[in-house]
């Protein structure tokens, strides 16, 4: 069975975009250098990686979009774009919570969204599948 250890991203500013998702998610950093980055959000990491000088910024689509549930959107959103997030569309308000798309410093696409106050679960930590019976 595969384990996905972390998702990495490319950057051409690693330590801003640690700051990024550290001040703006609240993201734990738990390794930063001029190259490289980890960070924490419970069990699932990202990692970030300075990009090869000559690459090229990610194209302008929806591809890899990283999700992030939130407990306040309009100060999250606020936050993000006085760090250099560019807003994707408007806030939507729906019966479920509130859904926002932002592309941060690097073109990465954040999902955000804020669930509705009845429907909040509190948070449990994710553990990994239990391997399945051998046969």
């Amino acid at each position: 069975m595969a384990l996905l250890k972390y998702i990495v991203l490319l950057n051409t500013d690693v330590p801003r975009s640690a700051r990024f998702y550290a001040h703006g998610l609240g993201l734990a950093v738990t390794v930063c250098s001029e190259r490289w980055a980890e960070l924490q959000s419970g069990a699932f990491r990202i990692a970030l990686m300075q990009a090869p000088k000559g690459t090229n910024p990610p194209a302008r689509g929806y591809s890899p979009f990283l999700s992030f549930d939130i407990d306040d959107m309009e100060g999250t959103v606020t936050r993000l774009l006085s760090m250099g997030a560019e807003l994707d569309g408007s806030i939507k308000y729906a019966p479920h919570g509130k859904v926002a798309a932002v592309r941060c410093l690097d073109g990465h696409m954040l999902g955000l969204f804020e669930p509705a106050e009845g429907l909040r679960k509190p948070q449990e930590p994710i553990r990994p599948a239990d391997p399945a019976p051998s046969t």
